[in-house]
């Protein structure tokens, strides 16, 4: 239905022959995005906030099935609610970008993204600790998606055409890889401590990425190095 919903044109990017990927794009993704300041703090942001909340994803379900003993349907419950924030999120991103702007809108929902999930420390057993997921895992997911539509414009902006899937193929497969070293890492912290505990470390963790966010004169800033880097490489 989104997808029926767009209007307006597009424009064809020149079509490339060549077999798909290699990894001499991905390191040409990251040598654009390391000389892009912006695009450099953004990426650190996006992926450290991304792989500390889903460093976190199979220790709520240990912690609310197995310790908490949840019922199934409670359990889908507390995930499947807040899912709609992201719906209503998106639905606001471009409102608050009009009316507020949109450095000031990504930054105020970095730091609240970034802010709730410390809630987390707070779940208990039973309807209380039901509750308690679904408020931060709502709050979470519409400041998400607030952000994310206004962090995707602003790279894909940053980024020239014929260098786009170097570039999001780089961010992507990064992303990954640090939530698969995360998952393991709050594995083992989980098993010397608890899930409650790891799962607050992460929180607090968390506290610290929006300082990565990058500043109004970076976003503002054409940054010619990164751009004539692009055109070399390309």
């Amino acid at each position: 239905l989104g997808v029926l919903r767009i209007r307006g044109g597009d424009v064809a990017a020149p079509r490339d022959l060549a077999p798909g990927l290699s990894g001499g794009d991905l390191l040409g993704g990251w040598r654009f995005i390391v000389r892009d300041h912006a695009l450099r703090r953004l990426f650190l942001n996006s992926i450290l906030v991304g792989g500390l909340i889903m460093a976190t994803a199979p220790l709520l379900a240990v912690l609310l099935l197995g310790q908490y003993h949840f019922p199934a349907w409670q359990y889908g419950l507390a995930f499947g609610i807040p899912a709609l924030g992201g719906f209503v999120g998106a639905r606001l991103s471009a409102r608050l970008v009009t009316r507020y702007g949109r450095y000031r809108t990504m930054i105020v929902f970095g730091w609240l993204r970034s802010l709730f999930p410390l809630g987390l420390a707070f779940v208990q057993p039973g309807i209380s600790g039901l509750l308690t997921v679904i408020i931060v895992e709502g709050l979470l997911v519409t400041c998400m998606g607030v952000f994310n539509p206004i962090y995707a414009t602003e790279r894909l902006q940053r980024t020239p055409a014929n260098f786009t899937a170097q570039v999001l193929s780089t961010w992507s497969a990064a992303g990954k890889l640090l939530q698969a070293a995360l998952m393991v890492v709050w594995g083992i912290l989980a098993s010397l401590t608890s899930p409650l505990a790891a799962i607050t470390m992460s929180g607090v963790l968390l506290l610290a990425t929006p300082l990565l966010l990058p500043n109004r004169r970076q976003l503002s800033a054409a940054d010619p190095v990164g751009s004539a880097e692009a055109v070399r490489v390309a």
